[in-house]
């Protein structure tokens, strides 16, 4: 290196030092988040409550192979599942967007001018006043010295923000399968109804031949005979209705799956030959673990810590390497020449000093942000936490329901027995039979609906624990109005032990 070269190391050395002591004076003091994660602790949850682990493929549990076809499609087909992959595609974008900035980058140039030079310019003559080529040829290359973390912050912010596109297309995946499940045993439900008001109208029927004949032996007046007519209509609509629910329903599961047009088995399996499934019975302790909401959100507050670890960086001096090399002359015919060669180095170093207060809005805005991914969080958190205990509540109040309609059935089931076997005998007339009969059909519909929320509150509990879903998380431990320095310098250390920063 030449010696006047050498000369300006010294120089640069200083001007470092000089821009680094103003640095020191860069003052973001008093911007800090206000908001703190919430832990399991903090709601009370048991840890020694433990669920059964749920499988990946949950519904298979239900040993009901058009339901494990219905969501094998769903899953495969799906727009909002697609949605959601292009999301997480578009994020990862944006992490090698941001990666890239850690890297030194290199461009390539070749300019060509027909130019007249002004005679009353920089340039004599025999330059000036006339018109000459120029060309110009080289490469140029930069490099941002990340020495204060800037770049590195943003890169873990994009990382965390791909990592919550993926946990959200996980928990877009468990909500597509529950929700293909619980219109499939509404159907089962809507089918078993329909079996029941078609038997409600035959009895009305019954009921109204039996009156007619009763009212021509004068045993019944006209006011029997007008009730029972009554009946008939009514019944007509209990049918009409369900049958209307059972369109709407076949129509969701249609379009859940994908396919408006699919046309489902006539032959649906009844509702007691579904398999039950084992779920929780209390909330777990590692429910934050098990829903990919919860981890989204979790990983939203990482990148939006990054983001202020970013916003606080930018405080601090730029510093670039800047270079180029390449050919440059007056005349085409001699722009590859040796004596045409060109190049140069050296740092670009740019400092904020003063900037109307534009850097500490912009860290404003990210602590803002930071608070606002705390506390959506907690949100999750806690109405996670809500979900479960409603289903586990349902779920067991539910069973007891279900014991007490199975005494009130049998005891109806008795009843018209006893009077079938009295009308059999002469000791009793085909009203009571009737009667008895509507008692019957009433606990029925019960068992039907009680037997549908049994399984609609297993899918529903299912979903809640997380449907299978199992993926590490960042720490959700850490205290996001901790210390600003600790807090922010944790949060790149964090993805790097986590393998998110390749």
């Amino acid at each position: 290196m030449p010696r006047k070269s050498l000369s300006r190391v010294p120089r640069f050395a200083l001007a470092a030092t000089l821009l680094a002591g103003l640095a020191a004076c860069a003052n973001y003091s008093g911007i800090q988040p206000g908001a703190q994660l919430r832990t399991p602790q903090s709601l009370g949850l048991d840890s020694t409550a433990q669920a059964s682990t749920v499988d990946a493929q949950w519904w298979l549990g239900f040993q009901d192979a058009q339901l494990n076809t219905l969501i094998d499609q769903a899953l495969h087909t799906s727009p909002s599942l697609q949605l959601a992959q292009a999301r997480v595609r578009r994020a990862q974008a944006g992490t090698d967007v941001a990666r890239s900035a850690l890297l030194p980058k290199v461009n390539a140039g070749v300019e060509a001018t027909h130019q007249l030079y002004t005679a009353n310019g920089l340039y004599p003559a025999p330059l000036g006043g006339n018109i000459y080529d120029a060309g110009t040829a080289q490469l140029e290359a930069s490099w941002e010295l990340d020495f204060f973390g800037k770049n590195r912050a943003a890169l873990d912010a994009a990382v965390g923000q791909a990592k919550a596109a993926q946990a959200d297309a996980q928990a877009a995946r468990v909500l597509l399968a529950s929700q293909v499940a619980r219109n499939y045993f509404q159907l089962l439900r809507l089918n078993a109804q329909l079996g029941l008001a078609n038997r409600t109208l035959s009895q009305r029927t019954e009921l109204l031949n039996l009156v007619r004949d009763r009212v021509s032996a004068g045993l019944d007046t006209r006011l029997e005979l007008r009730q029972s007519e009554g009946g008939l209509p009514e019944a007509r609509q209990q049918v009409e209705a369900v049958q209307e629910q059972i369109a709407l329903t076949r129509n969701a599961l249609a379009a859940l799956v994908g396919q408006p047009n699919m046309a489902l088995a006539q032959n649906l399996p009844a509702l007691d030959a579904i398999k039950n499934i084992a779920t929780a019975s209390a909330v777990p302790a590692d429910l934050l673990g098990r829903r990919a909401d919860i981890t989204a959100a979790r990983w939203r507050v990482e990148a939006a810590s990054s983001d202020v670890a970013s916003a606080k960086a930018q405080f601090y001096p730029n510093i670039n390497l800047v270079g180029f090399a390449g050919f440059s002359s007056i005349g085409l015919d001699k722009l590859l020449e040796s004596g045409s060669r060109q190049w140069g180095i050296g740092p670009a170093i740019h400092l904020p000093i003063f900037d109307a207060g534009h850097l500490r809005a912009g860290l404003k805005g990210k602590t803002a942000d930071l608070d606002a991914a705390v506390e959506s969080y907690n949100a999750a958190l806690i109405d996670a936490v809500r979900d479960v205990a409603d289903q586990v509540a349902s779920q067991q109040s539910i069973t007891r329901q279900q014991v007490e309609q199975r005494a009130a059935q049998q005891a109806a089931e008795s009843a018209y027995e006893i009077a079938v076997q009295r009308y059999g005998a002469g000791l009793g007339n085909y009203l009571n039979v009737l009667s008895a009969e509507t008692a019957v059909l009433n606990q029925r519909r019960t068992q039907v609906d009680l037997a549908a929320r049994a399984l609609d509150t297993q899918v529903t509990l299912v979903r809640a624990l997380g449907g299978g879903y199992s993926e590490v998380q960042p720490d959700a431990t850490k205290n996001a109005a901790a210390s600003a320095d600790g807090q922010y310098a944790s949060a790149p250390s964090d993805a790097k032990n986590n393998g998110l920063v390749r």
